[in-house]
């Protein structure tokens, strides 16, 4: 009888077991740990002290302008209620009186969070004392268009503001490289048309997980936010938990990069080679409250995969697919290869997340554990009750002897395997 490792993976606020036969286990990719972990609000004050490419955020405000802050929503691991405090104690010291600043919540074309959600996110008492908005897309201001051609239309508040203020979490992103920077505002503040335009560029090679120079999605969306003028970052670099393990404070696009390079130091791990199996998980809440978030995982691990392979993704996706146009993409009956087909006929926000996913399976098989999607037939995935029923799975079809690797935390890891 082979001996058996018991691998666990997050799964919503929980996780899952599997027994994986020891001698079939490539590794277990996890993200480095940072070599000094300090203690959140010691590294918030730290960033926010000695800011990169800006002055301090007291000292580019000024009493009596109007400030916003620009916050995640309920999709992102982002900790605003930590966040918040320490920049609205530099807003205070500045002068700056707490009526005239906005919080708005960074929707992009998801939807709108209710009034417990919103007062979860930044915490009760801010949600009290401050305004706090949600992002319409429909109530935008044109400000331009960028020489790749988007439009740039941006929230109303957020363009009559005198300052803004963006907060964020920094992760890999599988087509604008990284998450956070001035993403909070283009396309978390941004028009339908806006959003449409700038994620078309997700199709080109360019447009890929941990890639920032010559990335079109990523150089269009800080062309438009440049059009708004002064905007002060704070990102964050996030654990288990909501952990903060660095945090990065300053000018919208030079405090991004160095963040970048925190992301990258912790998460582009070294691998041997590709494996046959690859069980993946996108991290558990918030990073699987959905199928339009738990696919980010699945690029991340197809770097991780040999052509062929299986990729098992492990996500509770309380919400279903979480986005109507997705879903209906999905379960359209079209194949893989008509899904990409179709997106590069005609882009549309939502089938991009299906062309994503059609793109995966065009190498790989990709099995999915997720109860709650059960009753949906997605096209390019096979559905599995249990990530051990999966595997015993993968097994059959590829082998009693094929080599695999585990990713609990898919959404933070970009695996690098020899050329």
């Amino acid at each position: 009888m082979k001996a058996l490792t018991r691998i666990t993976l997050p799964f919503g606020r929980s996780r899952v077991a599997v027994e994986v036969p020891r001698a079939n286990l490539l590794g277990i990719v996890e993200p480095r740990e940072t070599a000094e972990v300090g203690q959140g609000a010691a590294q918030l004050g730290e960033a926010l002290a000695q800011p990169v490419g800006s002055p301090r955020l007291c000292e580019l405000a000024r009493p009596g302008q109007k400030v916003v802050i620009i916050t995640s929503d309920l999709t992102r691991p982002c900790p605003s209620a930590t966040l918040l405090p320490p920049v609205l104690g530099e807003l205070a010291a500045a002068g700056v009186a707490e009526h005239n600043v906005t919080i708005v919540v960074a929707l992009g074309l998801h939807r709108a969070m209710t009034a417990a959600e919103l007062s979860a996110t930044v915490g009760p008492d801010v949600y009290r004392r401050l305004r706090v908005l949600n992002h319409d897309p429909a109530d935008t201001i044109r400000l331009g268009v960028t020489s790749r051609g988007t439009p740039v239309e941006i929230l109303r508040p957020v363009v009559e503001a005198d300052l803004r203020v963006c907060l964020g979490n920094l992760e890999f992103h599988y087509f604008v490289g990284y998450s956070g920077g001035a993403k909070a505002i283009l396309p978390g503040c941004a028009s339908q048309a806006t959003v449409t335009a700038n994620h078309a560029m997700m199709v080109r090679p360019e447009a890929t997980a941990g890639r920032l120079e010559g990335n079109p999605v990523r150089v269009d969306l800080e062309e438009g936010v440049a059009l708004l003028g002064p905007t002060f970052i704070l990102n964050v670099l996030v654990g288990d938990r909501g952990r903060v393990l660095g945090a990065v404070a300053g000018d919208v696009t030079a405090a991004h990069r160095q963040g970048c390079e925190m992301v990258a130091q912790r998460g582009k791990v070294a691998i041997p080679r590709r494996a046959d199996i690859a069980l993946v998980s996108a991290g558990g809440y918030p990073k699987d409250v959905n199928l339009y978030q738990a696919q980010k995982a699945l690029d991340n691990a197809e770097s991780a995969v040999r052509d062929g392979g299986i990729i098992i993704l492990a996500a509770e996706c309380p919400e279903g697919c979480g986005n109507r146009t997705f879903e209906e993409w999905m379960t359209g009956g079209d194949s893989p290869q008509a899904l990409l087909e179709r997106i590069q006929k005609c882009f549309v926000l939502g089938g991009h997340k299906a062309a994503a996913i059609a793109k995966v399976a065009q190498r790989v098989r990709i099995l999915l554990v997720s109860p709650a999607l059960a009753g949906l037939r997605l096209a390019g995935l096979e559905h599995y009750p249990t990530v051990q029923a999966a595997l015993a799975a993968a097994l059959e079809a590829l082998g009693a002897e094929a080599q695999i690797i585990a990713l609990p935390h898919g959404g933070s890891v970009l695996p690098q395997a020899p050329c």
